[in-house]
Formats: C-alpha cells, structure tokens, sequence
C-alpha cells in the first residue's frame, strides 16, 4: 500500500477539532439557521468546484434515474438537517445537541434493518438500549432547566435521523459514482433546497455583519473541507470503525469549546448522559466491527471451498 503524505491518525485528530468548531461557529453567528446552513453548503460547493475533472463531469452526465433520485433525496435531508440542528442549538446546549446528533449509528441501524433487512444481534440492541437511556438522562436534565432547552434537544433528535436518511440514500449511489461527483451533486441540492427554504419563509439572504460572512467560510472551510474530506482521505490507511471512535469525540471536543469560548457549563445530566450514550455507541460500533470480521471470514472460507 502507498505510504501516506502524512499521518493518518494526525489528520484524524485535525478532523475531529474542525468538526468540533461546527456547533461554536453556529452560536456565534447572529444569522438564522436556514441562512447558515444556506451560506455553509454554498460556499463548500464553491470550494468544491475546483476538484471537479472531466471524469466527474462524465459522471454526471451519465447519472441514472435512481441515482439521480436518491441524490436529491440525499441532498434535501441533507439541508433539513442542517436546518434542525442549527435550530437546535438556539434551545439547548452545544453539549446537549452535539452528544445527541452523535446517536446516528444507532439511527443507521434501526434504517438498516427496517429497509434493508440487516441481522440485528442481542449486543446491538442492548448498546441501544444504553444509548437512549443516556439521551433520556440528557432530556429529564434539560426539562428541568426549561421546557426550551428540551425542545432542542428533540430538534437534535429529528436532526440526527435526517442526517441518517441522508447516508441511507447515499450508500447506494456512493457505489457507483466517486466522492468528489457525489459531493458536488448532494451539496449543489442542498444548496437549492436551502435557497428555496429560505425565500419561503421570508428570511434574508443580506445583509448581515462582516463576522457572520467569516463564519459561514469558516463552517466550510473547517466542518466540510478539514473535516468530513479528511475523515473520507483517512479510510485508505485507517479502518471504519477506528475513524467512528474517534467521531465520537466531537461532543467532548465542542463542550470543552462551548466552556472556554462560550461560557457554557455542563450539568451532571449532560456529563451523565453523555457518557452512557458514547458508551453504548461504542458497544455498537465494537459489535459492528466483530460482526464484520467474522462475515469476512466466512466469505473468505467460502471462497476457498471453491
């Protein structure tokens, strides 16, 4: 295998901080939700451009129905995501809305199994069994704090399971197409989607302050390019579920952000209920992997008996 330009476990941890500033960029930003999540896929459409050669074209222009389908059904869960999760953070905490978006693994189980027929085990379930409780610890916490601060917290829900239907939808296509074309097409229909969400219900497009123009790049910039492309470079050098594990430290790096930047404190239920539900998510994530390898070997065995 070629040696890596550089470290793949040191452009995890890079990935994982610029994820981390997501939530923080958002609470700084005095604009709506839709208007961010509108500037936010903009721009990384433009910052996507430049990668695009003749064979993504060629891509594109031989894109089949269904394919063209369920990337647009991508792309629009894609921006309702966004716009719930944006949203959420305006109600409950940035440790409250990033520990609850993280519970899309187990969102991605309960999808597969329900459409795609998955085999579900005793230990999948029980980490999901362990994972919601955490989600409830966090919401009693937050009831008490204020009927609002739960409000988000079930945004931050909805939103992690339209983030999850985005990936569903995506699966299939991502077989067929490379990142880069498929990058482009979901964040160009997101980008329309959030266009036509925002002149809809009447919000402004401008202006707004010279900061929140900075934000909007930064959210592109950081989230999308040093983030989610760095995570997607490290799968040819680090396995899925290493890369998982370290997702899950995005709760705890934007908590630590939201205290020295924002102020924000962590009460116990959130400290509580956080810890179960990344404790059940790597429960999962561990079954997943030896689900996974034993599933190889068998294929493997059978491929020899040929």
């Amino acid at each position: 295998m070629q040696e890596p330009m550089f470290n793949p476990y040191l452009a995890l941890a890079i990935g994982v901080a610029s994820v981390s500033a997501s939530a923080i960029l958002v609470k700084f930003s005095t604009a709506p939700s839709a208007v961010i999540a509108f500037y936010r896929l903009l721009f990384s459409v433009c910052l996507t451009i430049p990668f695009l050669s003749s064979r993504n074209i060629h891509e594109l222009l031989k894109l089949g129905k269904k394919d063209f389908c369920f990337s647009i059904l991508a792309g629009v869960f894609l921006a309702f995501h966004f716009i719930l999760w944006f949203e959420s953070l305006d109600y409950t905490s940035v440790a409250s809305s990033t520990v609850l978006v993280t519970l899309q693994p187990l969102f991605a189980f309960v999808g597969a199994f329900l459409f795609f027929k998955d085999r579900v085990s005793i230990r999948t379930i029980l980490s999901g069994i362990i994972a919601i409780g955490g989600s409830i610890v966090i919401g009693w916490g937050d009831l008490q704090i204020s009927g609002l601060a739960l409000w988000g917290d079930v945004l931050a829900l909805i939103a992690c399971a339209l983030v999850t239907g985005y990936l569903l939808f995506g699966q299939s296509v991502r077989k067929r197409i490379s990142s880069v074309t498929y990058t482009f097409v979901v964040y160009t229909v997101s980008t329309v989607t959030l266009l036509l969400y925002v002149i809809l219900t009447g919000e402004s497009l401008a202006p707004y302050p010279a900061a929140d123009w900075i934000y909007f790049v930064l959210l592109a910039v950081f989230p999308n390019l040093l983030g989610h492309s760095l995570f997607n470079w490290s799968l040819k050098w680090l396995s899925t579920t290493t890369i998982s594990m370290a997702i899950l430290m995005e709760p705890i790096g934007a908590s630590i952000l939201a205290y020295l930047l924002l102020g924000e404190k962590i009460v116990w239920t959130q400290g509580l209920g956080g810890f179960v539900i990344i404790a059940g998510l790597i429960m999962y994530l561990k079954n997943e992997n030896k689900m996974r390898a034993a599933n190889d070997a068998v294929s493997g065995q059978n491929k020899n008996d040929i």
